[in-house]
């Protein structure tokens, strides 16, 4: 059997830009997305804090060291700048795999700076860097 669990969340960033007119997706300081694992083009959910508001969407890279997060496209009607979200994205893994797994997470501040590494994180390397 296999099971859908969550293999990266970035909990509490803050949406600094949106682009009705951009073709879609969501862009992500690389650097946030290279420390959860998480690759351009890749689908990941949307949960907005702020409003409820629930979305798929897509990964694409943005400037290192920028904290920047853009919802772009259509789904940019979902948010506006400030608002608090949560980007989950989710594998498959066979349910033999999944008793002691554990997703990376990073806990981010009002900046999308990095203020606690949580899960497969918690007591990485990275997490002393």
């Amino acid at each position: 059997m296999q099971r859908t669990m969550l293999t990266a969340k970035l909990h509490r960033a803050t949406v600094t830009d949106r682009d009705i007119e951009y073709e879609g997706s969501i862009e992500i300081d690389e650097n946030l997305m290279d420390e959860v694992d998480i690759l351009a083009y890749e689908q990941v959910h949307i949960y907005n804090i702020n409003n409820g508001n629930r979305f798929l969407t897509y990964v694409i890279p943005g400037p290192r060291n920028s904290g920047r997060i853009s919802v772009n496209g259509a789904a940019a009607r979902m948010v506006e700048r400030n608002d608090r979200i949560i980007i989950a994205a989710y594998g498959m893994m066979s349910a033999n795999k999944s008793n002691d797994y554990k997703p990376k997470v990073l806990l981010l501040n009002e900046s999308n700076q990095v203020v606690e590494r949580q899960g497969a994180l918690a007591f990485s390397e990275k997490a002393f860097s």
